[in-house]
C-alpha cells in the first residue's frame, strides 16, 4: 500500500469492547480505521430490532463529518434484524459501505466455498436468521446443535477452546468447503491458521472478511499472513 486510507467503523456495541483488540493488531498501518460504538443494545439482542434509521443516519452523518473513505458496520444481528438495511445504507452513505455479513458472503464466494459451517455465539434463532441470508445469497450454511445461551459468555471462551469447538463441530459436519466465524466475540483469530492447516478447510472470520472487502472496494490490495488464506492471498472480489 503507498496511500494511506481512513476507513470507518460502525458498531452497535460500545467500541472499547475488548474483543477488538485482536482486530486492531493486524490492521495494516496504511489504515487508519476508526471505531465509533453506537451502543444500541439492551440485554438481548433483539433490542436491535428497529434500529435501522439510526444505523444508517449515524453511518451517513459520521462518513460526511469525519472524511471516511468507506464504511464498515458490523454485526451480523443488526442486519438480520432490520431487513434491507444494506440496501439502505448504500442508497445513504456517499461513499463504500459494507456490512459484516455482506463482507463473508463475498469472502466466501471469492474463496468458492458454498457451503459453510457456521459458527456463532449466537442462540439458534439468530443464527436460523443468518443462515437464511446466506441461503439467499447462495450459500448453504450448516450450524451445531449447541449454541450459547448469551452472545457475551463467549468473550471468555480461550483461543485453545475456540479450536476444539471448531473441530467438534467440523466432525460432526465433515462435508462442508469452509468453516465461517460470524460475531466477533467467539474469537478464532489466534488459531485461524492453525484451523485451517489442520482441519483442511479454509476460514472466513467476520472481522478479517470486512477488513479484505472493504480496502478491496475502495482499490486496496496486501497480503497479511498469520490470519488465514483470505488475507495471506487477497483474492479479488468476485463479479
Amino acid at each position: 500500500m503507498a496511500d494511506s486510507v481512513k476507513i470507518g467503523f460502525v458498531t452497535p456495541i460500545s467500541s472499547s469492547s475488548p474483543h477488538f483488540e485482536p482486530f486492531k493488531a493486524f490492521i495494516p498501518q496504511e489504515v487508519e480505521m476508526e471505531f465509533e460504538g453506537l451502543g444500541i443494545v439492551r440485554g438481548s439482542l433483539e433490542s436491535l430490532a428497529g434500529t435501522g434509521d439510526m444505523v444508517v443516519e449515524t453511518s451517513a452523518r459520521l462518513a460526511r463529518e469525519r472524511g471516511w473513505r468507506g464504511v464498515i458496520v458490523s454485526g451480523a444481528p443488526v442486519e438480520v434484524l432490520n431487513p434491507g438495511l444494506l440496501g439502505r445504507l448504500k442508497d445513504a452513505v456517499d461513499v463504500p459501505v459494507t456490512t459484516a455479513l455482506e463482507s463473508c458472503v463475498e469472502a466466501l464466494k471469492a474463496l468458492s466455498t458454498p457451503r459453510v459451517l457456521l459458527l456463532t455465539p449466537f442462540v439458534e434463532v439468530m443464527n436460523m436468521r443468518i443462515r437464511d441470508y446466506l441461503t439467499d445469497c447462495g450459500i448453504e450454511a450448516i450450524s451445531p446443535a449447541d449454541t450459547f445461551d448469551d452472545y457475551r459468555d463467549a468473550m471468555t471462551v480461550e483461543s485453545e477452546d475456540v479450536y476444539t469447538l471448531t473441530e467438534k463441530a467440523l466432525e460432526g459436519n465433515p462435508e462442508v468447503d469452509a468453516i465461517y466465524f460470524q460475531g466477533a466475540v467467539l474469537d478464532p483469530l489466534k488459531v485461524l491458521e492453525r484451523i485451517e492447516q489442520s482441519l483442511a478447510r479454509p476460514v472466513v472470520a467476520s472481522n478479517p472478511a470486512m477488513l479484505w472487502y472493504m480496502l478491496s472496494r475502495v482499490g486496496f490490495s496486501c497480503s497479511i499472513s498469520g490470519y488465514g488464506k483470505l488475507l495471506r492471498d487477497w483474492p479479488d472480489i468476485k463479479d
